[in-house]
């Protein structure tokens, strides 16, 4: 089989580590370059060539990928974090191969949690209500402060009791207790839904720690994502996070449309989207199907060794 030469960004994080072991994994013949800010990371070892870009949102990011894939000859590049996702999608026409990534129409909606709710409301399509602190009235039983666009569980508060110092970038969500779930779910290019897995998880600094297949609520699940998906054109694999409560309702409260962090974990429960993704995208095979099996996963700590390495050259600086 010819090397094709896939770019995975952001190797210094869960996501892009999960999608290269999966990408290991598989009998692809498949060359894979990673991308982080920083050169020595845990994800180096994985990667056949690794290179430094700036943050997604700095000047410079886009035309550091752009030299990237035009050195590696890269075929494919699968972007791991929401912002890189948003720029690369922005920018799309810039770069010389294919970029998996929903329409930059989509990200705006859902990189930002107050256009998703006025988005979701506007579409009768359920989602936590949120409104701006400036508008919060005290309405909410009990709420959570959240970044518009803040990245896992940084600067949230739950309950606070002062609202003068927040500004225009956070908003005020009403907080529902109960399971939370993490639904991943595939979107093909014919804009159907390839298949879902949910995982009842908890978390530790935001990424999952633990979680469990959870197929009680397939159904309410399914029709929530065939609303956003006839509402919204989302390519490839996508997340939504949400609390089931005691009443057994649904409540949204994030979106991401990228590969999400338990992307290694449901690889090995039998919802493959990274393998769906290079199926689709780079060899344009027929998807293989979703089949789902039970079961519980729990991630642990362990070390990456790199012998005799006293220094950072082991990444190219682009």
């Amino acid at each position: 089989m010819e090397e094709k030469v896939v770019l995975v960004t952001g190797i210094g994080g869960n996501v892009g580590q999960g999608i290269i072991r999966n990408i290991r994994s598989l009998s692809y013949n498949i060359k894979i370059i990673g991308t982080n800010v920083i050169a020595f990371t845990e994800g180096n070892h994985l990667c056949d060539a690794t290179y430094i870009t700036p943050y997604a949102y700095d000047d410079g990011y886009v035309d550091s990928i752009v030299k990237i894939v035009k050195k590696e000859i890269v075929d494919l590049i699968l972007p791991s974090t929401d912002y890189e996702s948003y720029y690369l999608s922005k920018f799309i026409n810039k770069i010389a191969c294919t970029v998996v990534t929903s329409p930059f129409s989509t990200l705006e909606v859902y990189i930002d949690k107050y256009k998703t709710y006025n988005f979701h409301k506007q579409n009768n399509i359920p989602f936590a209500q949120s409104v701006l602190p400036s508008h919060y009235k005290g309405e909410f039983n009990e709420c959570i402060a959240k970044p518009r666009e803040g990245r896992g569980s940084r600067g949230i508060e739950i309950n606070p009791k002062q609202y003068n110092y927040l500004d225009k970038d956070y908003l005020i969500q009403e907080l529902h207790r109960g399971k939370e779930l993490t639904t991943a779910f595939y979107v093909t290019k014919d804009n159907e839904l390839h298949g879902f897995i949910s995982l009842e998880r908890s978390l530790s600094n935001g990424a999952t720690k633990q979680c469990e297949v959870v197929t009680e609520y397939d159904d309410k699940i399914k029709n929530i994502l065939l609303k956003i998906i006839n509402c919204i054109d989302i390519k490839g694999s996508a997340n939504m996070q949400f609390i089931v409560t005691d009443k057994g309702e649904i409540v949204p409260f994030e979106i991401n449309c990228r590969i999400s962090g338990t992307n290694s974990i449901r690889h090995n429960f039998g919802f493959q989207d990274v393998k769906y993704t290079l199926q689709e995208y780079l060899y344009k095979e027929k998807l293989d199907l979703p089949k789902i099996t039970k079961g519980k996963a729990i991630r642990i700590l362990m070390d990456v060794i790199y012998p005799d390495l006293n220094d950072e050259s082991n990444a190219y600086i682009y």
